[in-house]
């Protein structure tokens, strides 16, 4: 039987364990630039005991910010200052992937420089706020994306997974998932387009299907995975027909040849549907309610769920979470109140800064 601690080839990539780092905003690029901060690869450094560290959601583009102090990888000192992260984690023997996001509508002019506004597929306002240092805001109308602004913001992924690889990364996650500008594509509520990228299933997963493939020819498929959280609805998104949009987007991606697919579960059913469909690995951040993922999820990985299992909460509270997986714990208790979620279903979402 295999289980969460046996080793696992990825896509040619050797982890020691099937035990992921779930990707987790620390707000922590203190400073002007977005450039990672020695705290960060010292934070890194303690985790490289997991098969595979995810990293948090780094901003492909300046107008992709939609949080303060998150890092970019849009500039030569974002790359200087992530190639010291993934040195540090090299050296400990552990293997790391940077989570490549655009926060889309999600986000405020006041996160953003030079008169710039958030975009989106559509100008659809999102329900609810986002922190900033000017204290909470309301999420304002996004301008919509024009057929030459979406080209620059695919090539902007692009030329941001090569400063991955510039940076010393293993690879790249795509955050397609959790409401931001990828899901915002996929969604009904937030995609009201009209032209072909827009209205039908195949319109709909069109952006993310052209971001992943830009993404695999600029750095090879291998190392490249995507996020998804069918059936989600952070960040105020709704989304019809889970499956019909979820099957086609995979359907779609099956020739790209992904490292993996990293799903955030609302329905074990459509896991199940994905994981038979998807040829690559399947990574799970498992339903569990309002509680972090934990010790019982293990089994995700024993019972054929899924390939690799993603913590993280109790990642951010155990740094050395392996060891203490493997030993029953003991689990030092994550606080809920001080951090930026890894599943964004159950804890209050501002950042310790």
């Amino acid at each position: 039987m295999t289980t969460a601690f046996d080793s696992v080839d990825l896509a040619g990539l050797p982890l020691a364990n099937r035990i992921a780092m779930a990707p987790m905003t620390r707000s922590r690029a203190y400073g002007a630039g977005g450039v990672p901060t020695p705290q960060m690869a010292e934070y890194y450094a303690q985790r490289a005991g997991a098969g595979l560290i995810i990293t948090e959601a780094t901003q492909p583009s300046v107008v992709g910010q939609g949080y303060p102090d998150t890092p970019g990888l849009h500039s030569a000192e974002q790359v200087r200052g992530w190639r010291a992260v993934t040195d540090a984690v090299h050296a400990e023997g552990g293997r790391i992937f940077v989570q490549l996001m655009h926060s889309g509508r999600i986000g405020h002019p006041v996160l953003l420089p030079d008169g710039l506004r958030p975009v989106a597929p559509s100008p659809v306002k999102a329900d609810g706020a986002v922190y900033t240092k000017e204290g909470m805001k309301d999420f304002v109308t996004p301008k919509e994306l024009t057929e030459d602004d979406i080209a620059t913001t695919i090539a902007d992924f692009a030329a941001a997974a090569r400063n991955a690889i510039d940076a010393g990364f293993d690879g790249v996650e795509l955050h397609g998932a959790n409401g931001y500008l990828i899901q915002q594509f996929l969604a009904e509520n937030t995609n009201l387009r009209t032209d072909a990228w827009g209205g039908s299933v195949a319109n709909r997963i069109r952006f993310a299907v052209e971001v992943t493939r830009a993404v695999a020819d600029a750095i090879g498929a291998h190392r490249v995975g995507l996020r998804v959280s069918p059936g989600g609805t952070y960040n105020d998104i709704a989304e019809v027909d889970p499956e019909a949009t979820y099957t086609a987007l995979v359907d779609a991606l099956q020739p790209v040849g992904l490292a993996y697919l990293h799903v955030v579960e609302y329905d074990r059913d459509l896991t199940l549907r994905l994981r038979k469909q998807f040829a690559g690995a399947l990574i799970l951040n498992p339903h569990t309610g309002s509680r972090p993922t934990g010790h019982a999820e293990l089994d995700v990985v024993a019972d054929g769920v899924a390939d690799i299992v993603s913590f993280g909460a109790l990642y951010l509270a155990n740094p050395d979470l392996p060891a203490r997986l493997a030993a029953g714990g003991p689990f030092n208790e994550p606080d809920p109140t001080t951090y930026y979620g890894g599943d964004h279903r159950g804890y209050t979402d501002y950042p310790t800064l």
